[in-house]
């Protein structure tokens, strides 16, 4: 880093806490009183300029405004972290003579020991495992289990009520899950915005592809054909397997920000930060859809139903890439994300029904000739697939992020 006890001076002008216009108006501050003339004083009583920064040094300013963030910071790059988090770009830092944000990190970081402030706290790492957590997961995949069980097992009005009860169930424990633990978002809240399109997912992942190919093979009316079992075949495999999931997506979630957390106390840099975290995440996603995929088996074996991995891993990837954006506080790219993708679906089905109206048949082609190449299931796969797709696209720029692993501020 820079020497900065000969870039403190604020005569310097490379130094980083030169004044300069841009630099004030950004920060808002007032400007102190011109001092007096030098030549209103005789040469001999003229002093050496003090080394005391004013009211115009722009990084003391900056300082004072992220006063607690600078006190708190066990190293600069947490410092960065938090400017990153406010919006403090590189265009921003280069109004205080630096090249970077964490170059900007390391004067404040320093100045803010040399000073003589409170020790710095020991670094935060992320939260141990705890029982209550680690129940709320495993409850969801259990009362689905016991709900699919329920399901094969009772007939008429009893089975019903099951799978009513078990519906209610399920989403009780999976909102419970999703309020504690590494699945939950830092303010302990549960994803309102998003909660009507992940259950038309899941809906459709159990009904969908049944009614869609129901409908494209149907009558002269384009009605569902019957079953033995109910109005058109239902596919629990896939919704089985994703509420088994919950578990594993919790540890690999977990353990995605225990790395995190990790590499950002290791990395002296955003750059090399960015880069350590990169594959990380990577990672994680495949090690879930390994979990998901094993789970799909397991789950078609028992209910002796095809699993459908193409598109229950495309579901699976989707879901678990927008919960890792919003546990990481990253909640309106996965909510406009959810909805595309909901909307999507919802369309390919209205499609092929309205076009049995007279006229208008040509809406219904696309998706007709898509079932008959490759089947109900390719609809659900590719929206799914196309929306993880964007969503990881998205995640490797925001999940890099030094601010996106920064702990949260301790609570007063």
């Amino acid at each position: 880093m820079n020497d900065l006890g000969e870039l403190d001076r604020p005569g310097t002008p490379a130094g980083p806490g030169a004044a300069d216009a841009p630099s004030e108006k950004a920060l808002g501050s007032a400007t102190t009183p011109s001092e007096p003339s030098a030549k209103q004083e005789p040469a001999a009583d003229r002093k050496p300029p003090s080394p005391r920064r004013g009211a115009a040094d722009p990084v003391k300013a900056l300082m004072h405004r992220h006063r607690e963030l600078c006190e708190r910071a066990v190293d600069p790059l947490e410092i960065a972290a938090g400017l990153e988090a406010h919006g403090i770009t590189e265009r921003t830092a280069a109004r205080f003579r630096h090249r970077d944000v964490f170059s900007l990190a390391e004067e404040m970081y320093a100045r803010v020991t040399r000073d003589g402030d409170a020790p710095a706290s020991p670094a935060p790492v992320a939260p141990r495992a705890r029982a209550d957590w680690v129940l709320l997961t495993l409850l969801p995949g259990a009362l689905c289990a016991a709900a699919v069980t329920a399901a094969h097992l009772t007939h008429g009005r009893s089975r019903l009520f099951a799978v009513a009860a078990g519906i209610l169930a399920v989403g009780l424990a999976l909102r419970g899950a999703l309020r504690r633990g590494p699945l939950s978002r830092t303010d302990h809240t549960a994803p309102g915005g998003s909660t009507l399109w992940i259950s038309w997912l899941v809906a459709y992942s159990l009904l969908g592809n049944g009614l869609l190919h129901s409908a494209v093979t149907g009558g002269p009316d384009g009605l569902p054909t019957g079953t033995a079992d109910g109005p058109w075949p239902l596919t629990a495999a896939p919704v089985l397997a994703l509420a088994l999931a919950c578990a594993p997506a919790a540890w690999i979630a977990h353990l995605f920000t225990a790395r995190g957390r990790r590499r950002l106390a290791a990395s002296r840099g955003l750059e090399d930060f960015a880069a350590a975290v990169r594959p990380l995440l990577l990672g994680t996603v495949v090690l879930f859809l390994g979990a998901l995929a094993a789970l799909l088996a397991l789950c078609a074996a028992f209910l002796d139903e095809p699993a459908g991995y193409a598109e229950a891993l495309a579901l699976g990837a989707l879901l678990f890439i927008a919960r890792l954006l919003t546990t990481h506080g990253f909640v309106y790219a996965p909510a406009v994300v959810l909805t595309a993708t909901a909307t999507m679906q919802a369309a390919a089905l209205a499609t092929v029904f309205i076009a049995r109206l007279p006229g208008l048949g040509f809406l219904g082609t696309p998706v007709e000739t898509l079932v008959t190449l490759w089947g109900a299931g390719s609809v659900p796969t590719l929206a799914c697939g196309a929306a993880a797709l964007a969503l990881l696209v998205h995640a490797t720029r925001k999940l890099t992020r030094a601010s996106a692993h920064a702990p949260p501020a301790p609570s007063r």
